[in-house]
């Protein structure tokens, strides 16, 4: 049997935690950010931790974490 194969988009969106759960950075941060409110942009800073809906997906697309 072939090796499964890491989805590579995937991959650059997502970190594993030690816990096993899912970090990712939020969208919008990287241009047109004088429009935006300082809350807002503060907001973008932090990392997210990805809800348990979306875990399985991403769990399929990153096999080997």
């Amino acid at each position: 049997m072939p090796k499964i194969k890491t989805n590579r988009a995937a991959a650059k969106r997502f970190k594993k935690t030690g816990s096993g759960k899912f970090k990712f950075r939020k969208s919008h941060a990287s241009h047109i950010l004088t429009k935006k409110t300082t809350k807002r942009k503060r907001g973008f800073r932090q990392d997210q931790v990805l809800d348990k809906s979306n875990e399985r997906e991403v769990k399929r697309l990153l096999p080997n974490g």
